[in-house]
């Protein structure tokens, strides 16, 4: 997990000024680790389970954003105050950083100032690639990129590369996963239907799934083997 957060470039001294600062909370389904237009007081990344960001409307509708995965980064630095709603889908586990501590440790850390321009253009990459998934990918190429993303995050958290007969658990509901891909639960349903037919995915027991074929699966979802788009 270190190697994969914000920790990742710190040396023996930095860790040890991190350790002294953070603080680890458990959150619950469905509860609020920050609200949005608040002040932020602490900054900080996911241990484990998954976090929506979102944002609602006007007229109550709510839009996912991001989906906020194990060594997902929380904040920003100089964000006073949250422009996003960021809701625990499942018992998620925080580690948290003080605000005003941790920025001014960035600010005399040239090895946590590299990370953070790392951590920043990995989001930007991941928004541009969301830009696409809802602007341009049918509804079966939504779901089937939704899956390779977390069947690709589940590899890497396992240390391993993605392959034929992955198998990992899906902690989204398909609620969850209707509002992130801007599509109806119904929707979401009837392509997971169809894929698990079409044998590109197998469904199993408690949320788990397994990929018989992971080329398949990218193709499924307009990505070739080399994470490029499929024109």
């Amino acid at each position: 997990m270190r190697q994969r957060t914000v920790c990742a470039n710190c040396g023996p001294s930095e860790l040890e000024k991190l350790d002294a600062i953070k603080t680890y909370k458990t959150y619950q389904s469905g509860e609020t680790i920050v609200r949005a237009g608040y002040k932020m007081e602490f900054l900080g990344f996911v241990m484990c389970g998954v976090a929506a960001l979102s944002r609602d409307l006007i007229d109550g509708r709510r839009q996912i954003i991001r989906l906020l995965l194990p060594s997902d980064f929380i904040g920003g630095l100089k964000q006073e105050v949250s422009p996003f709603e960021i809701v625990a889908i499942g018992e998620v586990t925080i580690c948290k950083l003080p605000k005003l501590k941790f920025e001014a440790m960035v600010l005399s850390s040239p090895a946590l100032e590299h990370r953070f321009l790392e951590i920043a253009l990995d989001e930007l990459d991941a928004a541009r690639e969301w830009m696409l998934l809802l602007g341009r990918k049918s509804a079966r190429e939504k779901v089937a990129s939704l899956l390779v993303v977390l069947a690709n995050h589940d590899a890497e958290q396992n240390g391993h590369s993605p392959a034929d007969g992955l198998f990992f658990l899906v902690l989204l509901t398909r609620e969850t996963m209707a509002n992130y891909l801007a599509l109806t639960l119904e929707t979401v349903s009837r392509q997971f239907s169809a894929l698990n037919k079409d044998g590109v995915i197998v469904l199993g027991d408690l949320g788990y799934v397994r990929v018989p074929d992971y080329a398949k699966l990218l193709y499924e979802a307009a990505d070739d083997t080399d994470g490029g788009i499929i024109t």
